[in-house]
């Protein structure tokens, strides 16, 4: 960006001023000395070409934008750009936001989380956004909104699926093998800390899961080995399911289909003894 050509000119008499022998002979203070006069010149001439270097930039740039076939991660950062309830800039991929205060911006942009997945018939996009301290799924208002702005900025002759939904469903039937001197019968850590500390670790493990990442069976026995009075364990039944789908077999890793999963009490079931 051009400075303006005060700028120049003050670091101009400032370098004149620390300069021991151009210091002690320019030392006007008139607006119309010579030497001031040179450097007015001088800065108006930078000035200008640094005026002309940003015009230049810019068509470049439009250029390249005009140009160039966008990525994956490109259409997943837009999304996150997505601003509910403001309009685009006419033919263009980005808002104008002057008079908004960065909160109201902050808070118009209900995207916190985007996948971006090529599929034979184009580009998938999930997401989710933030209710209270887990994720969720857009309302409808919300995602007829945000597909309108994908739409509309998407490079030409890309299909787009944009979905955006609750969690993917997991069912967990767990044998566990506890230390009595830790948890008792039910689970519960006997220091009273938690009743459910194995529950705790699964729902933990979830959310800490990226969006749209694996969910690999190893791993989340892992986590629940690393409870306090786990002793041993084994997964007799890991199985998913999205929307109203009927729950299918884990074997060994899944990608939840909404990009995210989340574990009901009433499908986890776990039966324990003592080691």
């Amino acid at each position: 960006m051009a400075r303006t050509i005060d700028e120049i000119k003050k670091s101009m008499t400032d370098a004149v001023a620390a300069d021991p022998v151009l210091s002690p002979l320019l030392t006007s203070t008139s607006a119309v000395s010579v030497w001031r006069l040179i450097i007015y010149i001088v800065a108006a001439a930078i000035w200008t070409r640094d005026k002309l270097d940003d015009i230049f930039r810019s068509e470049i740039d439009d250029t390249i934008a005009a140009l160039k076939p966008h990525s994956l991660q490109w259409y997943a950062g837009k999304a996150k750009d997505f601003e509910y309830g403001y309009n685009l800039v006419s033919e263009a991929d980005y808002y104008d936001n002057t008079g908004l205060t960065d909160d109201v911006i902050a808070a118009s942009k209900i995207i916190s989380y985007a996948a971006v997945v090529e599929q034979t018939r184009g580009v998938r996009i999930k997401v989710a956004k933030t209710v209270g301290a887990d994720l969720g799924a857009l309302s409808v208002d919300e995602l007829n909104s945000f597909s309108a702005y994908m739409t509309q900025i998407k490079d030409a002759g890309v299909k787009l699926s944009i979905t955006s939904g609750p969690a993917d469903s997991l069912l967990l039937a767990i044998r566990i093998r506890y230390n009595p001197l830790v948890i008792n019968s039910t689970g519960a850590r006997i220091d009273g800390t938690t009743a459910t500390p194995v529950a705790d670790a699964i729902k933990a493990h979830l959310k800490n899961l990226p969006f749209n990442g694996v969910f690999s069976v190893q791993k989340l026995v892992d986590a629940i080995q690393a409870v306090e009075g786990v002793n041993d364990l084994n997964i007799d039944q890991v199985q998913t399911k999205y929307g109203a789908l009927a729950f299918t077999s884990v074997d060994i890793s899944v990608i939840p289909d909404a990009g995210y999963l989340r574990i009901d009490d009433v499908n986890l079931t776990i039966t324990y003894t003592p080691a």
